[in-house]
């Protein structure tokens, strides 16, 4: 066939023939797919950035984060579920058990309420930019949550699981160094009472706990969210159904806190604030669909690749539009961040290949025995 090596005898050098049309053709589609999702995965990264810069001057005027929460969910919810119904219909189970159900409302729970509540609370404490790093602390938390639970393989023999312990540490301290070294914006030419000072410095503290305790949320329902999809191996529809709940408990733990399901006291009209949500929501399913595809075509090594981009983005648009600095501490952190991160990632990839290679050579020996005769 063209495109593979010649049959050749053993003195012969084997020749490679050139691709034929069918192959070329196959190739630059391969490559124009690998750079559309490469571009994609850029773009879903510098949305979610625009969008955490231009919702922290929103929540600065007022705007409830549990309010954006559930409002934001519903809309999610509902641009995802034509979708759902239609690629995923003949994936659903003939009866919805209580044990699905149950997954559903603990995912909603935290993935859509507690993760997006306490890292808006977060983000409306520090930064837009503190906020999106912390999250790229989510593949360490789930490594060491994996690894308590069973689901990840740990051996400290292994060059590779000793990788993911360092980059792990090295994220953390990160994340440490970004919090700590990194100190509120006071404006121009305005020195804080010491009073003052120290009134923002612990708010500061509380907002990087705050983002913390989502990062650690977050690990946990992913961790879940794998679980569940082995029995419901239909995101779109998982997607759906937890914002739906999600928005349906965070509107009820609204009302139960401030007596009222309300935006808050703005100090812009709601229609803008509605708008805003809207826009948030439709951009949002827009790059949850997205990477569903993306994590179908390349698998979740890839699409994690790209967590920092959102990073580095927010960091950017807070410079330029919402007129932040860039303290050394947050230099710092973030390069110590993405450096773990990678760690992370390049050692569980690295591991699955050996463990896939492992596997290969086991069935190949299993198969080798099996076809071996018996002797009588």
């Amino acid at each position: 066939m063209a495109g593979t090596p010649a049959a050749t005898d053993s003195a012969t050098v084997p020749m490679l023939l050139p691709l034929d049309d069918d192959d070329a053709a196959a190739a630059g589609r391969g490559c124009w797919e690998d750079g559309a999702i490469s571009l994609g995965l850029v773009g879903v990264q510098l949305a979610g950035a625009a969008y955490m810069v231009v919702v922290t001057p929103v929540l600065a005027l007022g705007l409830d984060p549990l309010f954006l929460v559930a409002f934001g969910s519903l809309c999610t919810a509902v641009l995802t579920i034509p979708f759902a119904v239609k690629l995923e219909r003949k994936k659903w189970p003939s009866e919805l058990t209580s044990r699905l159900l149950f997954q559903f409302i603990v995912l909603a729970l935290g993935g859509v309420t507690g993760f997006q509540a306490l890292l808006l609370q977060g983000m409306k404490m520090t930064s837009p930019a503190i906020a999106s790093a912390m999250p790229n602390l989510t593949p360490g938390f789930i490594f060491i949550i994996s690894g308590c639970l069973g689901f990840e393989r740990v051996d400290l023999k292994c060059p590779y699981t000793r990788a993911k312990i360092l980059g792990t540490v090295v994220c953390l301290g990160g994340a440490i160094a970004m919090s700590v070294l990194q100190s509120p914006d006071a404006p121009p030419g305005h020195v804080m009472p010491r009073p003052a000072e120290r009134a923002a410095a612990a708010s500061w503290v509380a907002g990087c706990l705050f983002l913390l305790g989502a990062v650690l949320v977050l690990s946990g329902t992913i961790v879940m969210q794998a679980a569940t999809m082995l029995h419901f191996p239909a995101p779109f529809t998982l997607c759906s159904v937890t914002s739906l709940i999600g928005a349906a408990l965070t509107a009820a733990f609204q009302v139960a806190t401030a007596g009222q399901f309300t935006p808050g006291t703005p100090q812009i009209s709601l229609q803008i604030v509605l708008s805003l949500v809207f826009v948030g929501g439709v951009v949002s399913s827009a790059c949850i669909m997205f990477q569903t595809w993306a994590l179908e075509k390349k698998g979740p090594v890839m699409v994690s690749m790209f967590s920092p981009t959102q990073t580095v983005g927010t960091a950017i648009f807070s410079v330029l539009f919402l007129g932040r600095a860039m303290h050394l501490g947050s230099i710092l952190g973030m390069v110590f961040l993405f450096s773990g991160l990678y760690a992370v990632l390049w050692a569980k990839k690295k591991e699955g290949q050996v463990l896939a290679a492992e596997r290969k050579e086991r069935d190949r020996t299993v198969n080798s025995d099996m076809e071996k005769p018996l002797l009588f």
